[in-house]
């Protein structure tokens, strides 16, 4: 069998329907996974996982809609997960927000608390939400999709630089506490990939230009290139790692 095989498994995907998201729960379901597609609107999750189930059989994929500023939702995200498949053993902490670019001093207090309630608190409480099955099992991982951003400074997207190095400390500090328990938390960190969400920085021809000049592949990545990462850390090639962070960038950090 091989250590990347992932039959049997159950994965929640946050921000699923396009993007990075999509792109990981395509992977996993391609390894065997059974995986759960999420987002805000229930139209979008149902589309990607009809894709999902016409590739990959009936079953495979659920569609539960949920906001991650929001807590209920995110408990009836775990619920619905648990009722269709019965357990979780993998969950992608994937959407995040960034509703503000510029210098930090210009943020206002609305934009930064989305931010941090978003990529940070939102993770926190589903990690709690899945985390003590997990733990009774002695076995799981927990991936969060922080950032390069989370590893430098920026005077563009500070806030969100911000929150995605708060988002390794979390993977860093549940790794210690749910080690003991066999389940594993770790971090990816993209560097500038072409998503929806990335938009505003990959459609700037200029920025894209000094991107592309200054980093050693000599371009920007796709979500598949992130996608293989995530099949990695959620399989058993990875039951070693725990609390580390996982650089995906095409060599810009070096």
């Amino acid at each position: 069998m091989s250590q990347f095989d992932l039959t049997g498994k159950v994965a929640i995907i946050t921000g699923s329907s396009k993007g990075i998201g999509k792109a990981s729960a395509f992977e996993l379901a391609e390894h065997g996974a059974k995986v759960v597609i999420s987002s805000r609107k229930q139209d979008a999750c149902d589309t990607v996982a009809a894709e999902i189930n016409a590739r990959y059989g009936m079953g495979t994929a659920i569609a539960v809609a949920a906001n991650i500023s929001d807590k209920a939702g995110l408990q009836n995200l775990v619920d619905e997960t648990r009722r269709a498949f019965g357990q979780v053993d993998v969950l992608v902490c994937n959407a995040a927000s960034n509703p503000y670019y510029g210098p930090q001093e210009g943020i206002a207090d609305d934009q930064f608390r989305k931010i941090l309630d978003n990529n940070i608190v939102s993770n926190h409480w589903l990690i709690s939400m899945v985390a003590p099955e997990m733990r009774a099992r002695r076995s799981g991982s927990i991936i969060i999709i922080s950032s390069i951003g989370g590893l430098r400074g920026s005077p563009v997207i500070g806030a969100y630089c911000i929150s995605k190095a708060a988002d390794m400390q979390l993977a860093r500090n549940l790794a210690v506490e749910f080690g003991p328990d066999n389940v594993r938390v770790n971090c990816i960190a993209p560097g500038l990939i072409k998503t929806d969400f990335a938009r505003a920085l990959w459609e700037d021809e200029k920025l894209a230009e000094r991107r592309n000049a200054t980093t050693p592949l000599r371009r920007i990545g796709n979500p598949e290139e992130i996608a293989g990462g995530v099949v990695f850390l959620a399989s058993s090639a990875s039951t070693f790692m725990t609390g580390q962070t996982i650089v995906i960038d095409g060599g810009v950090t070096i």
